[in-house]
């Protein structure tokens, strides 16, 4: 079975988790617990650029709440 991973023609979605965290998930795998679709099936470029263009803070959304609680 070939790691979609590597294969060129593979499809993919782009998720996120409540952490505000963005993954690279194959189009025909299930999406895991925990997970949303954030945005439609799409070359594995699409998505990486989606990605990019999203993600700007990698900090994990709770770590953001506490900085931020901190900081008032």
């Amino acid at each position: 079975m070939l790691n979609p991973f590597d294969d060129g023609s593979a499809r993919f979605v782009v998720l996120v988790n409540e952490e505000r965290q963005y993954s690279l998930w194959p189009a025909a795998s299930e999406v895991p617990g925990g997970w949303t679709a954030a945005r439609a099936e799409g070359s594995r470029q699409e998505c990486l650029d989606f990605i990019e263009t999203n993600w700007s803070d990698m900090r994990p959304a709770s770590l953001v709440a506490a900085m931020e609680a901190v900081d008032q």
